[in-house]
């Protein structure tokens, strides 16, 4: 314990405290005890305070003034001393610290070590010490499962706000669209409108099953710890999502070129994957310049275990001066439409994080916006 006593001067008339009549009711405890004396610069160790890292028949134990010292973790060793000094120097009435320290087996124990100074030398400095250890591994280690499980229903709460948000945004997303097209279709002139009309419904409806699909899927694993995930060729899954969103795409002249590679692909939840592009190209049209029809380039490149895709449009932009740190909170949003909610971006970037992945912005007012994702391949 030198490195815990440095500074205290040594009280030469010190004697060490006897505690032979402790023994016997230590030992049926299991509380162990512990006795610095600073006069001989050593330090006793009760046989209940060996027995908790296996030394219980080595009555030399403690000889070296830092046998326990030795065995704290060396993670917990800071805060062990810290702990100590703060009581050393007043900060403190009662020493009180939980470490762990190296059983003789090579495992490590949990000790909650209290200790308290009963004797002072002329100087008016600690001389003497006295404290006690109990082992609380059972109890540390029945702590860490239940923070695991408390980690584990946080996680999965997540994942079902996720899934709520997703189904209202997507689902609404697409009522929206079917109110949309029937009065499109009301409103048709010609059998030729009417047709072209009820292809785009078809369309709509098949798109809609899509997502109530994915949907049970995504119901299917939020069980699970880790999503599911498929193996995506960007180029092909993005092209699939664009056909699905070609009636909207047409109706606001939306041109979208597709300059992905054909042969980059990644691991990926195929649910969240459609959610993230089909979140980032709605946007990019909703939120178009007034002045200008819409026109969004999609790329990809693969490199460094890494697939980064580009969304860049150029629309409205957004002040990233005055909205930058709120843009991916959920139910922050910064233009004026009426159906502007705050949850696409919220979700993408929850969607994209899931899968250690990241997501950026570049926009410039009355220009546009870029944004960039990077994923993981494995």
């Amino acid at each position: 314990m030198s490195e815990l006593f440095k500074g205290i001067r040594i009280n030469q008339n010190s004697s060490q405290v006897n505690i032979e009549n402790w023994e016997l009711p230590l030992e049926i405890s299991k509380v162990g005890i512990w006795d610095f004396c600073a006069a001989n610069n050593q330090v006793f160790f009760s046989k209940p305070s060996r027995a908790i890292i296996g030394f219980e028949d080595d009555s030399s134990f403690g000889k070296n003034i830092n046998d326990w010292n030795d065995r704290v973790h060396p993670d917990d060793r800071e805060k062990y001393f810290q702990d100590f000094q703060d009581h050393v120097k007043g900060y403190k009435p009662v020493y009180e610290n939980k470490h762990r320290v190296r059983h003789k087996d090579g495992s490590y124990r949990w000790v909650l070590d209290r200790g308290k100074i009963i004797e002072k030398n002329k100087f008016g400095e600690p001389s003497r010490f006295i404290g006690t250890h109990v082992d609380i591994t059972e109890y540390a280690q029945n702590e860490f499962k239940v923070q695991q499980t408390l980690d584990l229903v946080v996680k999965q709460n997540s994942k079902l706000q996720n899934f709520a948000h997703i189904v209202t945004h997507n689902l609404k997303q697409h009522a929206g669209n079917f109110e949309s097209l029937l009065e499109f279709y009301q409103e048709a002139q010609t059998i030729s409108e009417k047709d072209q009309m009820m292809d785009y419904l078809i369309k709509l409806s098949k798109s809609l099953s899509n997502t109530i699909n994915n949907l049970n899927e995504i119901v299917t694993v939020q069980s699970k710890q880790k999503t599911s995930t498929d193996k995506l060729f960007i180029s092909k899954e993005i092209q699939r999502i664009l056909d699905d969103l070609d009636y909207y795409t047409s109706e606001n002249n939306a041109v979208i070129h597709n300059n992905t590679q054909q042969d980059c692909y990644l691991y990926f939840n195929t649910s969240y994957f459609q959610s993230i592009i089909q979140n980032l190209v709605l946007n990019a049209i909703k939120y178009k310049h007034p002045n200008r029809d819409p026109e969004i380039h999609i790329v990809s490149t693969c490199a460094n275990n890494n697939v980064e895709i580009k969304i860049v449009d150029n629309g409205c932009g957004i002040d990233l001066e005055k909205f930058g740190k709120d843009i991916f909170g959920l139910y922050k949003t910064f233009h004026k439409n009426h159906d502007s909610e705050g949850v696409g971006l919220y979700l993408v970037k929850n969607q994209i994080e899931a899968f250690g992945g990241t997501i950026s912005v570049e926009s410039t007012v009355n220009v546009g916006t870029t944004f960039t994702l990077t994923i993981p391949i494995l």
